[in-house]
């Protein structure tokens, strides 16, 4: 109850009358079964408009420790991702990606949609990175199509770092469900794992018009902040060296 009131009578009106969301192809998303929307992930708020602009429920996973906050802003995040679908995952430790994946295929399993970032992480640059093989697990342990969701332009309107959102008109696109039954009989097959989510890499690719590159964000992520963490373990050395001449 809580979540049709939020979407379809108070934040979803809203964010529509704010964002006048420009929202293409929501026709190929089929009105009932299994569906996994892949989508490319840009900013915080990709996980905001991609539910509220599809009439069917969407869940996508998010880190428990956005149920955990204390006080009123703690307590207005729990009730806006609980509203929006969202459920929470323990990302510590290594079961962590294992878990998120079990939690949506339970959803799929029972007929919904679930949300997934094949990319796992946001684009630190706006480009669009390989794609973790997760998305490609899930179509084949469940038989859901994948609808390829471009988000076009959310790093605009929320910049990652940034608490509140530019008023802009948020642009989507929706491009054809892929069927993967034809590797039904190859679940647990890493090779063809990997060609599948080349394939709707390719399709985010060419839906979202952003550049691609062949590396995990996470990596690049890693690369950018390692130096960072090297120049603060160092610096303090440096100026002592410095004072004692």
């Amino acid at each position: 109850m809580f979540y049709w009131l939020l979407k379809y009578v108070v934040l979803g009106p809203l964010l529509k009358l704010l964002f006048r969301p420009d929202v293409r192809g929501l026709s190929h998303l089929p009105r009932n079964g299994p569906v996994i929307l892949a989508c490319n992930h840009l900013s915080f708020s990709d996980s905001i408009f991609t539910p509220l602009m599809v009439d069917r429920r969407v869940t996508f996973v998010a880190k428990a420790e956005y149920f955990t906050g204390k006080g009123i802003k703690g307590w207005l995040m729990r009730q806006f991702f609980a509203g929006t679908g969202t459920i929470p995952v323990d990302r510590s430790g290594g079961k962590a990606a294992q878990a998120a994946l079990e939690t949506l295929l339970r959803v799929l399993r029972e007929g919904g949609v679930a949300g997934i970032y094949p990319e796992g992480t946001r684009s630190p640059d706006g480009r669009l990175y390989r794609g973790k093989t997760g998305v490609a697990r899930l179509a084949l342990e469940s038989g859901a199509v994948v609808v390829p969701v471009a988000l076009l332009n959310t790093d605009e309107i929320q910049p990652t770092g940034t608490l509140i959102p530019k008023i802009r008109r948020v642009r989507m696109q929706f491009g054809q469900p892929l069927d993967f039954s034809r590797y039904a009989q190859s679940k647990g097959d890493r090779f063809v794992e990997r060609a599948i989510t080349d394939e709707i890499m390719y399709e985010l690719m060419t839906l979202s018009g952003r550049e691609y590159v062949d590396v995990y964000a996470a990596s690049l992520k890693t690369s950018i902040e390692a130096p960072k963490r090297d120049q603060s373990r160092t610096a303090p050395v440096g100026v002592e060296g410095s004072e004692k001449g």
